[in-house]
């Protein structure tokens, strides 16, 4: 017998939109996803999703905190409240995101996912750590702190994907050893991603050809594109097999950019990421990142010192909204970019980021009209 038959879904996934449909559910994976007029089977629970969309859970590859809390905070319990809150959004899955600091506190927020995935990940699943600096280019901080950098060290990085895995690394890709450093991240199976960076295109190249394809919260503190020199942003333009992570804020980028990455990007290759930090999720006020002082103003999360971006308070969820608005795409394939492309990179695009047979029942059910998350389902387990 089927565990779980959801009925009356508007389900949206990579490649097909499909009003009042039944997906079915067994030992948590998608077993069968039944067109409208279906007969349905016996199940052990039938859930009525009452016309609102069901798209596969979010991933979100890139988020530093919410909820008043930050990965690198020292509270065990930040990962779980992180967690918590990208359940909210409709993440099933995430990657605790770092910062910019010594490896003792970097030792320490590793730790403390380790603690969340072996207590068993009541919230939100890790994907893995993304480790962004603390080899990144000092002239590119954006709000992380200058303290810290220092340049590509894969012992390091070893180092701390030995307490809990390592799912990527950013950094400075023309930092001494940066082409190496891509090389050595990639036989190690780490995602190797260029950002914080003033790499012109030749510098890029050379790290490209050592296997880099992933940049970086695009166009946000990268060298900008100019017709004598096109710099990262021209690259994530020129190469096409590159994947691009953006902040769909419309703060980060400006409709228009978010309008010109989808138009001449390929779907495959874009990353929707939020980049939150801990103020997402509460009101505007004072906060903080990495030790700096941050206002949160109308949306905007700003270093208190200099005005720069720091992280943004955007959830997944308005992301979608966002884009969906800006662009005009049609759902069906938008929805590719918040969950599957990031799982094909991860090695794990049979399992997650569609609504398929034989694919982890991570669903995240939402109101047509607002985007507000009405539901969240793990492996088929409701989780909110």
């Amino acid at each position: 017998m089927i565990d779980t038959a959801m009925i009356h879904a508007h389900v949206i996934t990579p490649g097909a939109d499909l009003s009042d449909a039944a997906i079915l559910v067994k030992d948590g994976k998608i077993a069968s996803v039944l067109p409208s007029g279906s007969p349905i089977p016996s199940a052990e629970e039938t859930i009525d999703a009452g016309g609102n969309y069901v798209v596969p859970g979010f991933l979100d590859i890139h988020t530093h905190g919410a909820a008043g809390m930050d990965i690198t905070d020292p509270e065990e319990s930040a990962v779980e409240t992180v967690a918590k809150a990208k359940l909210e959004e409709g993440c099933t899955s995430f990657a605790p995101t770092t910062l910019t600091l010594d490896e003792e506190t970097l030792a320490q927020s590793v730790t403390h996912v380790a603690a969340y995935r072996e207590a068993g990940e009541k919230y939100a699943r890790v994907l893995g750590v993304h480790l962004e600096g603390p080899f990144i280019n000092p002239a590119c901080l954006g709000a992380q702190n200058p303290a810290f950098v220092r340049e590509p060290n894969i012992d390091e990085v070893l180092r701390h994907s030995a307490i809990s895995p390592v799912l990527q690394v950013t950094f400075a890709a023309e930092m001494p050893g940066g082409a190496e450093f891509t090389r050595r991240c990639l036989e190690n199976g780490i995602v190797p991603s260029c950002g914080h960076s003033k790499a012109t295109a030749e510098q890029f190249r050379a790290a490209y050809q050592n296997g880099l394809r992933h940049l970086t919260h695009f166009c946000n503190q990268m060298t900008a594109l100019h017709h004598r020199e096109i710099g990262l942003v021209g690259a994530g333009f020129l190469y096409g097999d590159v994947r691009t992570e953006i902040i769909c804020d419309k703060i980060h980028l400006c409709p228009d950019m978010i309008r010109l990455i989808f138009a001449v990007r390929p779907l495959e290759s874009i990353l929707m990421i939020t980049d939150s930090m801990r103020a997402s999720h509460l009101p505007d006020g004072p906060s903080s990142l990495g030790g700096l002082d941050v206002i949160v103003k109308d949306g905007q999360a700003r270093l208190a010192s200099n005005g720069a971006l720091a992280g943004s308070v955007l959830r997944m969820n308005v992301a979608l909204k966002n884009v969906f608005e800006v662009t005009g795409l049609p759902l069906s394939e938008i929805i590719r970019c918040t969950s599957w492309n990031q799982a094909i990179e991860l090695g794990r695009g049979d399992s997650l980021g569609k609504i398929e047979c034989g694919f982890d029942a991570d669903l995240t059910v939402l109101d047509p009209t607002s985007f507000d998350v009405k539901g969240v389902f793990i492996k088929g387990e409701k989780r909110l």
